[in-house]
């Protein structure tokens, strides 16, 4: 009897631990279904902050307008600020040689304007004075994206004067001053004016749009900020030689001064020696 008995425990036992899984499986699917509700509120609530953020953007930009003109209106007063600029960004100045350089000095105005609706794209203009290199008083590249997000870009077309396109030159007529990598295809900065390969990764639309444009006084002054940084490590330099000479003057009086001692006493023990004699 007490076979049987033990197998029909053993079998009460395997179906009380199928119904607790079973259990447990639809807490889990139940608990799934209410994060994913939980989850469409909080992208619902993303949806509408995105919107009001955007509201916000769109009412500051109107209002950063005439600071951004009259600040366009007080570099106009110095002379290749924008050139200046261009070549102290980093990532800019790698783009650049010395014939980039040279046309970039006829540079008198950059200006960025984002769409209306802001989230459409933008547009980077460059003013030109005459210049021996393209007929061009304005050279503009727009960046947009369409409905469904897809990115494009267009420009304009720069008409160079005979012999001077800067996008057509060989690898021998970039010189030495170049400062692009010797190993890769010569390219000028103008390149990236009719570059529309990748108009989602623009790297240096991005930068002009994002970092020069907001501040581009800090990239002018910078070589200046960089000079006084220098100054000031060396007048560092200069008070710990100060110091250490200070320290060198000290230990060599303590050491004349313990020779004066010693002697003085040698003195005074040969000057013992006699009395006793």
């Amino acid at each position: 009897m007490s076979g049987p008995a033990s197998k029909v425990a053993k079998k009460d036992v395997n179906s009380n631990h199928d119904g607790a899984e079973e259990a447990s499986e639809k807490e889990q699917q139940e608990a799934i279904e209410q994060i994913d509700e939980v989850q469409n509120e909080i992208d619902r609530l993303n949806e509408q902050a995105s919107e009001e953020i955007l509201k916000v953007e769109q009412k500051y930009n109107k209002l950063r307008q005439p600071f951004f003109q009259k600040r366009s209106e007080l570099i106009a007063k110095i002379p290749n600020f924008w050139v200046s600029t261009l070549v102290n960004h980093p990532q800019v100045s790698a783009l650049l040689d010395e014939e980039d350089e040279e046309a970039l000095h006829f540079l008198t105005r950059v200006e960025v304007t984002e769409f209306e609706d802001i989230k459409s794209g933008y547009r980077i203009d460059f003013y030109f004075d005459d210049n021996p290199y393209f007929e061009n008083k304005v050279i503009s590249k727009e960046f947009h994206l369409n409905e469904n997000g897809d990115p494009s870009s267009k420009s304009s077309d720069i008409k160079w004067k005979s012999g001077k396109d800067l996008t057509k030159r060989t690898a021998q007529s970039k010189g030495k001053g170049s400062r692009k990598r010797q190993h890769e295809e010569p390219q000028s900065f103008f390149t990236w004016f009719s570059d529309h390969s990748d108009a989602g990764a623009d790297e240096l639309g991005e930068v002009i749009k994002d970092d020069i444009w907001p501040n581009p006084l800090q990239f002018y002054l910078a070589p200046d900020m960089e000079g006084e940084e220098g100054e000031d490590e060396d007048e560092d330099d200069e008070e710990e030689g100060d110091e250490e000479g200070l320290e060198d003057i000290d230990e060599e009086e303590g050491e004349d001064e313990g020779e004066d001692e010693e002697e003085e006493g040698e003195e005074g023990e040969g000057d013992d020696d006699g009395e006793d004699d």
